[in-house]
């Protein structure tokens, strides 16, 4: 049986999420792949990849904070908010010649903090059951709602003055569901000329960085494989069981720690002696029971 655990993809441009989730199906020879945080075609990056029993451990991924790098192109707006789009105003090349540095900063500055967000009408956020991206393709007009996100950093890196465009080299980190196309979108209405992303870089999901990613192309999925023990270690506290609490655990008894102290809340990695994630469990107290459990027979052998 294909072992469980994380695969960090470093996605590559032109492919859908699920894309690679398909060709890593194929690799990793079974259905059960799944992926944490969709990027949109045009962009690249850390795609967070669960295969078997660890697409469990995805639900905690995707809130996570993220991290991105990313153009926004200052001087036209888009369909889309995005270089995929039809370009739908243009901006004067005397009124784009009059953004300055400071006045793109205070864009930026108030664009940071918790804010309210309008989604781009192309999201695959889902109106009465639809994805809103699906009704625009089919003529609807789509306006969504806005949602508190929050962007706690919005860093400007670099200032590209063109012909007839400006574009900004960005850093930002932000919270889940969190739009950099919306942000771009919003800058460049601020500044009165429009903007739109034109190329976009997740380079942190969490605790994870695409530094560890491995290229699509060349995907050894055995090697590359982060065990569920390991994964889970990495995003919760650990807990190392007794055989005893491992059996209980596993046959959904609860278990008793005598020296457990802290506030409980946040899921904790139960891991048994032989090294292998038994499950999520959650305190109560000294008492913990179990939220997910994990079959002992996908344990990563490499």
């Amino acid at each position: 049986m294909t072992a469980s655990g994380l695969l960090l993809v470093d996605k590559p441009g032109g492919w859908t999420s699920h894309d690679v989730v398909a060709r890593t199906r194929r690799l990793a020879g079974t259905r059960k792949v799944g992926h944490a945080g969709t990027l949109d075609p045009m962009a690249t990056g850390l795609l967070i990849l669960g295969v078997n029993s660890s697409t469990r451990l995805l639900t905690y991924i995707v809130g996570a904070d993220k991290e991105y790098l990313a153009t926004i192109r200052l001087g036209s707006s888009t369909t889309t908010d995005d270089a995929e789009g039809e370009t739908v105003a243009e901006a004067a090349p005397e009124a784009l010649a009059a953004v300055t540095k400071d006045a793109v900063l205070d864009g930026i500055a108030a664009l940071t903090g918790e804010i309210e967000q309008v989604p781009s009408a192309v999201s695959a956020i889902k109106v009465d059951g639809k994805r809103a991206y699906a009704r625009v393709r089919a003529g609807e007009e789509v306006v969504l709602e806005p949602r508190a996100v929050t962007v706690s950093e919005f860093e400007l890196l670099g200032v590209d003055r063109l012909a007839a465009a400006i574009d900004l080299q960005v850093r930002v980190v932000c919270s889940s569901g969190t739009y950099i196309r919306s942000l771009a979108r919003d800058l460049g209405a601020a500044l009165g000329v429009g903007g739109h992303l034109t190329a976009l870089r997740r380079t942190r999901v969490g605790a994870y960085h695409v530094r560890d990613a491995h290229d699509l192309d060349t995907l050894d999925v055995g090697a590359a494989l982060i065990p569920a023990a390991d994964a889970a270690s990495r995003l919760f506290e650990r807990l190392e069981l007794t055989e005893q609490q491992a059996i209980d655990l596993t046959h959904g008894r609860r278990i008793h720690i005598a020296d457990r102290e802290g506030p409980g809340g946040e899921p904790v990695a139960a891991i048994a002696p032989s090294g292998h994630l038994v499950g999520l469990v959650e305190f109560r107290g000294k008492e913990a029971r179990t939220l997910v459990n994990f079959p002992a027979d996908e344990i990563a052998t490499a």
